[in-house]
């Protein structure tokens, strides 16, 4: 098709490129006048390509179009005219001329928000949605027929340029392109543009930006962003005009910081480390970045009452070398300007958007450790001041370093999924020692999700040192304890915001099925931390009176302290909930941590270590390694310097750990082990209730659940019944993909695991014990295992005596003993009759009661076991103890 590109920008440049190679024929570009001496990048590209280049400086003069300009347009004959951006008014004599008419591109969802500052008023409104269309243009302003229209999400963060690179620009260059081709095979569609939803506000200029402080925090957080680089919401500050950039919602002040008088806003702002914090009427915060002055200077907000006093670095030889380069580029960017001096001003001098661009690709091109953001030109516009900041990112002296992540993604769940993979130490993502890895593996199909980083023992060693420095010489040690709860809040609403993400990876790694994991995996997870947030400023010693030594008098108080470096090491069952259980517990506490997540699932842990860092927390306070329990486990538990180590996995393995801490240092040591929880089932229950809840206390989590009930013991007479109604309800189980909605049971978390399932099964076949259903793998692709139902299961079988850590229901008649069994984690009990719940539960030997419930646990309730279930306690007041110690004072006076 004969094509006419009328517009302008890199997205005109881009649509042109792939117009042509889509065998098109662009017979003429229509584009703006050069500025500067410098051509729009739309012509550069068609003037390379030889394509004939009309550079009008406009269409139309008062309403009427300028007959020399359509003369010249006619004479190219086009069937088709393409206007991927275009900021000047065509006539209609243009509009129409084609066979085909003019089709335009516009960055809104018509006729939501039509006019030339749609995308702001997008964001402004706080759209949940955003998009763009392709119309067919008329003489209306945006209100021509749609033919093709594209959506995304709006995150909560967004500004025009995010949401520019994310999607307008990518997926509207190959949505005009895709136009181009329904127009072409004559199945462009001319729909009408409804009535119902359509706006227009006026385009933003600078005049009309200024913020109006009487609004709620989330409303101004949108009319900052929505103005975000161009024009730019502004406000009288210290009685200048100011211009705000960078806006993020935040829950609170994060860091103490310096008051800053806004006029008319409900309160001062705050400059703290982290930026400038605003406050709605509604008494909630906003974040700013970046500020600009009205002579164009910008600075971080971080730096208002700092701006300007850091002392100039004397240069090196190759340093200045290196700034003789960069005063060539910038000499070659400002052809207007005979000679750059230390003073000259990047954009005063004529520079645009788009040579900001340039300039970062040129000093990438020099000196590639040197990794520039398009702010850093705009916060640094004379020539010396760029030349200071790039010599200290070169010597690695710049204020802030970005988290960078070598992400594996993937689309799955109606999602792109961002996963990191490599070891978490000390702030950092990197590889383990000589770049070793290891294959993460779905259960779902056996395939490989990732490789994985697998940590090596010097890298233990690395991430203990960096958590040692961060306690005692980092400000996390020192920070107050109520800035370190509200980091820690921080990072569990970070957590929520990619709950879905979260949960999808727990479902692809570990088997949990989706619902759950959303519900249970991630979102106690969620909750566990924004419980112990609270608890931060609230830990404290109390005073003891003791026999005074006369005629002195004494005053004895104790103190609770953190202890410091500690381990955490944690299973494969809940990977991110048994993560978040003890790490938020010694967070709040004040301690550092080093995890070793289970080899198998280490994912939501890497990404957790993400969001730790984004959340604010401190380089050092928290580290991820992945790897084996034999090298990272056993180094963690020889370690000096590590204090503390809590660990849940097998009686084993606790047992071992327990020997090596106390054979290195004595390190405090907390364990959660195996379980072989009885769950009692009188004949008085609420049959429905407790056959319910007894299939839940066995294949919740697909049986992988420490506390699932391990031997059912009912009463002999419901006892088929009991068996009867369990079996029905089994048989309509869904097993399948955990992503599945409808999915009840998803894969066993891996394949060692699934054999010695199958294994546990025939044991007690062999024993004698009545398999009622299940017992086998299901013969498809993944680790899946049928739930299982065992019956007259005796005391001295294996079955009756061992976990199985999977769907398998073990049931006997009231002849078995529920406190005969070495673990004592957790136990059960139906019945209607309150005393003798009570009674019952005062003798059952274990950590956890549950009376006509089950796996009911909850953030503020203490959870842990006897005997070889361990010692210690997760979650509750009680778990903050495993994280400090006391230390007594006594004065005399």
């Amino acid at each position: 098709m004969k094509i006419a590109v009328i517009g302008q920008s890199l997205f005109g440049q881009e649509v042109y490129k792939e117009l042509r190679k889509d065998g098109n024929t662009i017979v003429g570009v229509f584009t703006i006048p050069d500025k500067d001496g410098k051509a729009d990048p739309l012509a550069t590209e068609a003037e390379k390509d030889g394509v004939a280049v009309f550079k009008f400086p406009r269409w139309r003069v008062k309403g009427q179009a300028i007959l020399e300009v359509v003369s010249q347009y006619k004479a190219i004959g086009a069937e088709l005219n393409v206007l991927p951006f275009c900021s000047q008014f065509i006539p209609m004599e243009v509009i129409d001329h084609p066979k085909h008419g003019s089709i335009i591109y516009h960055p809104s969802l018509l006729p939501r928000h039509r006019g030339a500052s749609a995308i702001n008023w997008t964001l402004i409104h706080g759209d949940k949605k955003g998009g763009f269309t392709v119309f067919w243009a008329d003489d209306g302003l945006d209100t021509g027929p749609i033919l093709l229209q594209r959506q995304c999400d709006v995150e909560p963060n967004d500004t025009v340029n995010t949401i520019y690179k994310r999607f307008l620009f990518p997926e509207g260059v190959k949505g005009t392109v895709e136009a181009v081709r329904l127009i072409a095979e004559g199945k462009a569609p001319r729909i009408t543009q409804p009535q119902e939803g359509a706006t227009y506000e006026g385009i933003q200029k600078k005049e009309n930006a200024k913020i109006d402080w009487n609004q709620t925090a989330e409303a101004l957080h949108n009319w900052i962003r929505g103005n975000d680089k161009v024009p730019g919401a502004w406000a009288e500050v210290d009685g200048q005009k100011m211009t705000f950039y960078g806006s993020t919602l935040v829950d609170s002040i994060t860091a103490k910081g310096q008051p800053l008088e806004i006029p008319g806003a409900s309160r001062p702002g705050m400059v703290t480390k982290a930026g400038l914090v605003l406050f709605g009427n509604d008494n909630k915060t906003l974040l700013v970045k970046n500020l600009q002055f009205e002579d164009g200077k910008m600075i971080a907000a971080a730096q208002y009452f700092s701006a300007g006093s850091s002392a100039a670095l004397e240069l090196t030889k190759e340093e200045k070398t290196f700034a003789e380069q960069m005063r060539t580029v910038w000499q070659s960017i400002l052809t207007n300007i005979s000679q750059i001096e230390d003073s000259t001003d990047f954009f005063k001098s004529g520079a645009a958007s788009m040579d900001v661009v340039r300039l970062v690709e040129e000093v990438k091109l020099r000196a590639s450790s040197c990794q520039l953001q398009n702010e850093d030109v705009y916060m640094n516009t004379t020539f010396q001041e760029f030349i200071q900041m790039c010599v200290r990112k070169l010597r690695g002296e710049d204020d802030e370093e970005e988290l960078v992540v070598d992400y594996v993604e993937k689309n799955i769940n109606n999602m792109n999924i961002k996963m990191p993979h490599q070891l978490f130490i000390n702030g950092e993502f990197v590889d383990a020692e000589g770049g070793k890895t290891y294959k993460t593996i779905n259960p779902t199909d056996g395939t490989a999700i990732c490789d994985v980083s697998l940590a090596q023992i010097s890298d233990v060693d690395k991430a203990v040192a960096a958590a040692k420095e961060a306690f005692e010489e980092g400000e996390w040690g020192k920070m107050n304890p109520r800035d370190r709860g509200r980091l820690i809040y921080k990072l569990a609403d970070m957590m929520e915001q990619h709950q879905e993400e979260l949960a999808t990876i727990e479902a692809i790694d570990s088997g949990a099925v989706y619902t759950l994991a959303l519900k249970t995996h991630i979102g106690m997870s969620i909750q566990t931390f924004r419980y112990f947030a609270g608890w931060c400023d609230k830990i404290q010693g109390s005073t003891i009176p003791i026999n005074q030594a006369r005629p002195n008098r004494n005053l004895t108080f104790t103190k609770k302290e953190p202890i410091g470096v500690c381990a955490i090491v944690i299973p494969w069952n809940y990977p991110l909930m048994m993560l978040a259980w003890k790490t938020a517990a010694c967070l709040a506490a004040g301690n550092t941590v080093v995890l070793k997540p289970a080899q198998v699932t280490p994912l939501t842990a890497l990404k957790f270590a993400e969001l730790a860092a984004r959340a604010g927390l401190p380089k050092g306070v928290v580290n991820i390694l992945p790897g084996s329990g034999a090298l990272v486990g056993q180094r963690l538990s020889d370690h000096p310097d590590v204090r503390k180590l809590g660990f849940t996995g097998s009686t084993e393995i606790g047992k071992h750990i327990m020997k090596s801490c106390a054979v290195s240092n004595v390190k405090k040591v907390s364990l959660e082990l195996g379980g072989k929880s009885p769950l009692i089932i009188f004949s008085d229950c609420d049959m429905d209730k407790a056959v319910r809840m007894g299939m839940s206390s066995v294949f919740f989590n697909k049986g992988e659940n420490c506390i699932a009930a391990g031997r059912l013991f009912v009463e002999d007479t419901i006892h088929d019944q009991f068996v009867q109604k369990v079996v029905e309800e089994v048989r309509k189980m869904k097993i399948g993909d955990p992503l599945d909605r409808s999915t009840d049971h998803g894969p066993q978390n891996h394949r060692a695991h699934l054999d010695k399932l199958v294994e546990y099964c025939q044991t007690g076949v062999t024993e004698g014990a009545t398999l009622v259903c299940g017992g086998k793998q299901v013969q498809r692709p993944g680790y899946f295992f049928e739930p299982t139902v065992f019956t007259d299961v005796q005391d001295h079988m294996h079955i009756a005596k061992e976990e199985s850590f999977g769907p398998v229901m073990i049931m006997s008649k009231f002849k078995g003993r529920a406190n005969a069994t070495e673990y004592g984690l957790a136990s059960g009990v139906f019945t209607r009759d309150i005393s003798k719940a009570l009674y019952v539960s005062e003798k059952l030997n274990a950590g956890t009661v549950f009376v006509n419930t089950y796996n009911k646990t909850d953030v503020a309730a203490p959870f842990g076991g006897f005997k070889q279930s361990g010692f210690g306690k997760d979650l509750g007041q009680e778990a903050l103890n495993e994280y400090l110690k006391t230390k007594t004072v006594t004065i005399e006076y």
